[in-house]
């Protein structure tokens, strides 16, 4: 069995060496990786498609199959994320605040690495190159520990990102990853606070929820999205029917896939009918309230259904979508303090008074207006990528990228000041 703190004091004494890397350097990896998956996409492919067939034999949903999945595709997406991340200012060194002191002193905030981070998440092996590559880029070590059904994979992305160190001249141990799926080494994981200096947890709630009540070391979580979207009385509808199509359906597997339609109900008896007619061609099945129920001419549908207990609070990661009729703003913003999980939330409308009110009142990680909840994304933001999407308050949210993998120290000069 892996040692795990042995694993973790690597990590911790390689952190130290990426203090003197330069921009130039960690750059000059992440273009040697970049280049390396588009060299080695066809044993990559071969490779993820073993873990794909050990998932769909295991009884994997369709959802995580589609997590897993590893196209031709999606690779050159990987790339061009690291091309992406290259182009990105170094966060290290940056100066946060800066001022001289009626005593003498000069002091300044000085942005640095956190130091080691561990990630623990499930399915999705691009997530291995997301946090390598952010990893670096901050000057942070990284521990990554994928889920079994993806071993096959991150095996060959861990491969690759090692090749790209040692080519840059890099300590490859500065990115560790444990290959053994026993659980075991997850509880040993949580515990090493000596050498770990954040945890991030990516799957779903039972990962999250065991990881804030074993682990020793300060956790991040998040990445769990019931995203709403609002479509005020007010609202452009044919142009609000595109931007929830897109939110639903252009990957309905994601955290940042649209779960719920609130309705006005000054527009719904007309949009209710419209929105379900509109998303029937792409596959998606309804859940409705009452009120939206009753707008509806044929109710023995097999694709709409009476919503029932718990659906609201569902993230469906699938082509099924929620629809409720609302009164008003009030009661939108009522329903998403409720049912909301704090990732992403928006209204759709002309009216500014309400568009600002949203934003002011609803208190998610990424407030929308007028925009499809699929931007939640570091590289749609102009991150790079991410390495979480935070939906806490410490200390960061909503994608993690470059910035929010650092903190800052106090640098303070005198000449040979003493106190008095």
């Amino acid at each position: 069995m892996l040692n795990v703190e042995s694993i973790c004091r690597r990590a911790k004494k390689a952190s130290r060496s990426l203090a003197l890397v330069s921009r130039v350097k960690k750059d000059k990896a992440l273009a040697l990786l970049s280049d390396w998956l588009l060299v080695h996409q066809d044993e990559i492919v071969r490779e993820n498609e073993i873990d794909i067939k050990n998932g769909t034999s295991s009884g994997l949903s369709p959802a995580m199959i589609d997590r897993l999945t590893l196209s031709q595709a999606r690779i050159q997406s990987m790339a061009d994320d690291l091309k992406n991340v290259i182009r990105l200012p170094d966060p290290v060194g940056e100066v946060l605040e800066e001022k001289d002191l009626e005593n003498g002193l000069h002091i300044k905030k000085q942005r640095v690495p956190l130091g080691v981070l561990a990630v623990i998440y499930e399915s999705r092996p691009n997530v291995t190159i997301d946090v390598a590559s952010l990893a670096l880029k901050s000057g942070n070590a990284v521990i990554m520990r994928g889920g079994k059904e993806t071993i096959h994979s991150n095996q060959i992305l861990v491969a690759g990102i090692h090749s790209a160190l040692n080519a840059a001249g890099i300590d490859p141990e500065i990115v560790q990853f444990i290959g053994d799926p026993d659980r075991k080494l997850v509880e040993d994981l949580l515990t090493m606070y000596k050498y770990v200096d954040m945890l991030i947890p990516r799957g779903g709630a039972g990962l999250h929820q065991y990881c804030r009540e074993r682990s020793t070391i300060p956790v991040i979580t998040g990445g769990i999205g019931i995203c709403h979207l609002f479509v005020d009385e007010g609202a452009d509808q044919d142009r609000s029917l595109a931007v929830i199509r897109n939110a639903k359906i252009q990957r309905p597997t994601v955290c940042n896939a649209l779960d719920t339609v609130l309705i006005h109900q000054l527009v719904a008896e007309n949009f209710v009918t419209k929105l379900i007619d509109y998303l029937r061609e792409d596959g998606v099945s309804f859940r409705l309230d009452e009120k939206a129920f009753k707008f509806l001419p044929d109710e023995n549908s097999l694709d709409v259904k009476l919503a029932k207990e718990g659906d609201f609070d569902t993230e469906w990661l699938s082509l099924v979508l929620g629809i409720k009729i609302v009164d008003g703003i009030d009661e939108a913003i009522q329903h998403i303090f409720i049912h909301s999980t704090g990732h992403s939330d928006g209204i759709l409308t002309q009216n500014e008074e309400n568009a600002e009110r949203f934003i002011a009142e609803v208190d998610s990680a990424a407030v929308y207006v007028n925009a499809s909840t699929r931007f939640t994304d570091g590289s749609q933001l102009g991150l790079g990528a991410e390495v979480a999407i935070s939906t806490q308050r410490l200390h960061a949210r909503g994608p993690m990228a470059l910035r929010e993998l650092t903190i800052y120290k106090w640098v303070i000069s005198g000449d040979y000041k003493i106190r008095k």
